[in-house]
């Protein structure tokens, strides 16, 4: 065999009778073995470029979509951009997490809220600016599942429970859920106290906080206006803010329906929302049976004996009425619209629960306010189930509507009526009337009985209104009275008003109502 072939070949004999036969490995084997690498590491190299590219093409196309719009579409072959391509909007990424604050923890504070949604939201302000005061863990609170609206959602079914962590952990730290150390499974009691109300710094620093080096673990089974109005530092003030503006942030699906219902009504022009508190509850807990049956009357008064925290029972309507303690009735609130100046072409959204007396204590305000909505009658049935018997998510829709109204008006000034206030101060001093309804019925009666005649009476109601306009002013403190003074929450002056600025001077009516009709607001 010639030696300059690619191969060569010896044998030789084992000595046991096995043919042995070795393979020579000659300069010819070399080559084609590095020819076979080279081909490949080629091979190799090629499919991680492709995938390196498609990969690229796919992050371009998330980010910057008309990069890469010139490409064609490799499962049909065709060079051609299709017209119909939709775009991709760029996402921006989240903003980053505020540093956490690191502190050696005092205790951990549980909290149950007690209330409706409005009065629970304050209340969670109000623990984690006791939490960040007194060097506390928060647990993420429990909500109200026990009162007139047995309401079962937790805060996770409400609020997005992430971000409100998250966006906190500069401040304080919270967790979901007390270490296993302290629940009641191995034995551990904590001590169950509701804080004073109407409470100052010192209160909590020199009262509560000694308990936390005793029992670890404090759980406050009520939160309801357990922080005082006035009297807390600007950087405990502006806290409370930060929770309530900021970190106490709805669920994705509670958020997207309400931004939908939003969207609905602006589509169709300007629009009032007006919390009509006319529920039975309101009724109920507040003794006011102005415009009910006999029989309406005996039931709302069955329904106050009925709940045991409801401690005022014998209530005289007439006389609460005057004082301006009860909420409008459908047919005063219609009356109040028509003095203000809102036409029959007025969109108004009835933000509230089920209006005590049905349909029919709505006909008035429907005969002369005809473009009359409800998150109801604007939503599918189907959008609303996941909603049904949950009354606090359904009230988050109304809150969002009416945050974004172009004009609020509450028929009463209850919770939601209040931080709906507060947030419209904060989001530029939307237009709020704030109804002085201890003089709107005496006004309603004059003008009934035949007294003052219906020019008289409107001139009355826009006069006795034009500086409860939502307008910057100061919080009203009475010393030594804190239920009488103005509530933190509906006005949070140190969150965004330089005091120096905030005037009372009266708003004009012209720049809100021109021809009698609503206008938009900046």
């Amino acid at each position: 065999m010639d030696v300059r072939s690619e191969n060569s070949i010896s044998s030789s004999n084992s000595g046991n009778g096995v043919h042995v036969v070795r393979w020579a490995k000659l300069p010819g084997q070399v080559i084609q073995r590095t020819r076979l690498q080279i081909w490949f590491i080629r091979v190799c190299s090629s499919i991680l470029i492709w995938t390196c590219l498609v990969q690229l093409v796919a992050v371009g196309e998330l980010w910057h979509p008309k990069l890469f719009s010139g490409f064609s579409n490799p499962i049909n072959g065709s060079n051609r951009v299709s017209n119909n391509v939709i775009s991709i909007p760029a996402v921006p990424p989240p903003p980053p997490l505020p540093p956490p604050r690191n502190y050696i923890s005092n205790g951990f504070l549980k909290v149950s809220c007690n209330g409706g949604l409005n009065q629970m939201r304050a209340a969670i302000c109000d623990m984690v600016t006791v939490a960040r005061l007194l060097n506390l863990t928060l647990v993420v609170p429990e909500l109200d599942k026990t009162s007139f609206w047995a309401d079962p959602s937790d805060f996770e079914d409400i609020f997005d429970v992430g971000h409100f962590i998250d966006s906190l952990r500069d401040e304080v730290r919270i967790v979901k859920r007390l270490p296993k150390r302290f629940s009641r499974k191995y034995g551990f009691q904590p001590l169950e106290m509701p804080p004073i109300s109407w409470s100052s710094e010192k209160y909590y620093l020199e009262q509560i906080l000694p308990l936390f080096n005793k029992h670890k673990v404090i759980h406050f089974n009520r939160t309801d206006t357990r922080l005082a109005n006035n009297g807390i530092p600007p950087y405990l003030q502006k806290l409370r803010c930060r929770v309530n503006f900021q970190a106490l942030k709805f669920t994705p699906s509670i958020e997207a329906l309400g931004n939908k219902l939003v969207h609905i009504l602006q589509q169709n022009g300007p629009f009032l929302a007006l919390h009509l508190r006319y529920e039975m509850d309101m009724l109920a807990f507040s003794g006011c049976t102005h415009g009910c049956t006999v029989e309406e009357a005996d039931e709302l008064k069955r329904l106050r004996y009925a709940f045991p925290w409801w401690r005022e029972k014998e209530i005289v309507s007439d006389e609460r009425r005057l004082q301006g303690l009860c909420p409008l009735t459908p047919e005063e609130a219609t009356l109040i619209l028509q003095a203000l100046g809102f036409d029959q072409n007025t969109q108004i959204y009835i933000a509230s629960g089920e209006i005590y007396g049905s349909e029919k204590r709505l006909a008035a305000l429907r005969a002369t306010y005809p473009r009359i909505v409800k998150k109801e009658t604007l939503l599918d049935p189907e959008e609303l189930r996941q909603f049904q018997n949950h009354s606090s998510q359904m009230a988050a829709l109304d809150f969002m509507v009416s945050v974004a109204s172009n004009i609020f008006v509450p028929s009463y000034d209850g919770n939601m009526a209040k931080l709906v206030e507060g947030h419209r101060r904060y989001l530029g001093f939307k237009r709020t009337i704030q109804l002085n309804r201890r003089k709107l019925v005496e006004l309603i009666d004059l003008h009934q009985n035949g007294t003052i005649s219906w020019n008289e009476f409107s001139d009355a109601v826009k006069s006795s209104h034009e500086t409860r306009m939502g307008q910057p002013k100061h919080r009203t403190i009475i010393a030594e009275k804190p239920k009488e003074e103005d509530y933190f929450y509906a006005n949070p002056v140190e969150c965004f008003c330089d005091m120096a600025n905030c005037s009372n001077s009266p708003v004009r009516w012209e720049p809100i109502y021109k021809n009698m009709k609503l206008k938009p607001t900046s």
